[in-house]
């Protein structure tokens, strides 16, 4: 159960927060479709760099755990991360490169998705304004597409066509500064963009400055617009990475990739400002090795808040007081593989899949929605470089 809130979301708020409106589902609709098919289609975005030949397609049983490779759209240059469009009718991807076209830049490109098998045909590639893009995210409306771009150190936003094709760029914010650490934070690196689940704020996570920029989304422009205050800090050094939202709309965890920790803040949903509640490790106090943090989500029930480990290998998981917004670690699961940079729930919250990167697999856990507790399913996904996942119901 979520607890009732001050400014309890509405039912499309709700559900958009709990995680389904990303798929385009009602609770309802998803539970009919279990029933119908007893799967769900799991996109893969990859780095080509070695084995791997583009974007896979995977079918996961909701029965057994099991995954069974459906189809690989072959040609596309490092897609390291994906987004479908709310209405599932088309998906967008990141060409994660430093130059493209003759231009300092990577790339974004637009797949129509089939209808009846899930199958990709592109539609466009457009110019991501920025080098080594690493995100994408598409507004509520599906009108606009919103880049995230590494080494450019800023973020972009793309309109989109009546066909799903990529329009011109809308906006882009340049980001500045840098921080400690001289390696990793020498220049600005937004690492993602994320719309909030109201379509009203936008936040994305600078690892170089050690901000979370904050916006405000203009929906009619595709313009951001500075939010008040335009950032929050996290501690020197730390690297923010990714956020995710919790289920109330009150709280938004920060994973730090550097310090390998998670920051609680606890959210305005009226300014979109954050203030900061508590910073925890993600690692045992007895790890004494090399680790970086990758990924965050929170279950959709709301009650546990999960990241991955690169380094020690493993998925830390978390409680979440909904009253609060506290924390309390209750312990890591092994990834059974090497470098988790990605993972994803599915949307009743009943399985967690690992990408892990280095051993070219995808590892899928069963999750208990009652104690947050991680157990192997003994399903695992050869994949070469899998680098992210992302859920969507059947097709006809």
């Amino acid at each position: 159960m979520i607890p009732k809130v001050d400014r309890a979301p509405s039912r499309r708020r709700f559900l958009k927060f709990a995680g389904l409106g990303t798929l385009g589902l009602t609770v309802s609709e998803l539970s009919f479709a279990r029933v119908r098919a007893g799967e769900l289609l799991v996109y893969v975005g990859t780095y080509t760099t070695g084995k791997s030949e583009g974007i896979y397609l995977y079918r996961l049983n909701l029965a057994s755990g099991e995954l069974k490779h459906v189809a690989t759209t072959k040609g596309v240059t490092n897609p390291s991360f994906l987004t479908p469009a709310p209405n599932r009718r088309y998906l967008y991807a990141v060409n994660e490169v430093e130059d493209f076209a003759g231009r300092k830049s990577g790339a974004v490109s637009a797949f129509a998705i089939d209808q009846r098998t899930g199958n990709l045909r592109l539609l466009n590639q457009q110019a991501s304004l920025g080098a080594n893009p690493c995100y994408v995210d598409v507004d509520a409306s599906g009108r606009f597409v919103l880049i995230a771009n590494y080494t450019g150190g800023n973020v972009t936003v793309f309109s989109l066509q009546s066909d799903g094709s990529l329009g011109e760029a809308t906006d882009m914010k340049q980001f500045q500064g840098s921080s400690i650490n001289r390696d990793r934070q020498e220049a600005p690196h937004a690492h993602c963009i994320v719309l909030d689940p109201t379509n009203e704020f936008v936040y994305s996570c600078d690892l170089g400055s050690d901000k979370i920029m904050i916006f405000r989304f203009d929906a009619r422009s595709g313009k951001l617009l500075a939010g008040t205050p335009p950032w929050v800090q996290v501690k020197p050094g730390a690297g923010p990475r990714h956020l995710a939202f919790h289920s109330s709309g009150k709280f938004v965890f920060v994973l730090n990739e550097l310090h390998s920790t998670v920051t609680a803040f606890e959210r305005n949903p009226e300014k979109g400002s954050l203030k900061e509640l508590q910073t925890l490790t993600t690692l045992p106090k007895d790890f004494t090795g090399t680790n970086t943090g990758a990924d965050i989500h929170v279950s959709p029930n709301g009650r546990f808040l999960f990241c991955s480990n690169r380094g020690h290998d493993s998925i830390a998981i978390f409680k979440i007081d909904p009253r609060n917004g506290a924390l309390t670690s209750i312990g890591h699961k092994s990834s059974r593989g090497m470098t988790p940079r990605n993972f994803v729930i599915d949307p009743m919250g009943e399985f967690l899949l690992v990408a892990n990167q280095k051993s070219d697999n995808i590892v899928v856990f069963r999750l208990d929605q009652k104690t947050g507790r991680l157990n192997a399913t003994g399903q695992v996904a050869q994949v070469p470089a899998p680098v992210c996942l992302k859920f969507t119901q059947p097709f006809r």
